[in-house]
């Protein structure tokens, strides 16, 4: 579904499949020091995704749904904080922002 929605925005863009090997809380743990050491900001108003990283907590997800949002904001950091610093990454995580928004 993300690469439909990307590629219907950017038919261009680059999509990365990925399959995680640890749980959400252990790959989300980096990221939320991140954003403890504010080098990670909003530009909008996210409120959905925002609700989901505030269920996370040491015990893991309390949300009643998927946080499929949160995941895919913690898998695009990720990527970014590896080194593959990429525009491309950045452009699709807008793109798929934008789209939540509409939604």
């Amino acid at each position: 579904m993300v690469r439909a929605i990307i590629h219907g925005a950017e038919p261009n863009a680059p999509v990365s499949d990925v399959t995680a090997s640890r749980g959400k809380t252990v790959r989300a743990e980096p990221v939320a020091a991140l954003y403890e050491q504010d080098k990670v900001r909003h530009v909008g108003q996210f409120d959905r995704m925002e609700d989901q990283m505030c269920n996370f907590s040491t015990a893991g997800y309390l949300g009643d749904k998927s946080p499929d949002r949160a995941d895919a904001l913690v898998w695009a950091l990720t990527e970014l904080m590896v080194g593959n610093n990429n525009n491309a990454m950045i452009d699709a995580m807008r793109l798929i922002l934008e789209h939540d928004k509409g939604a």
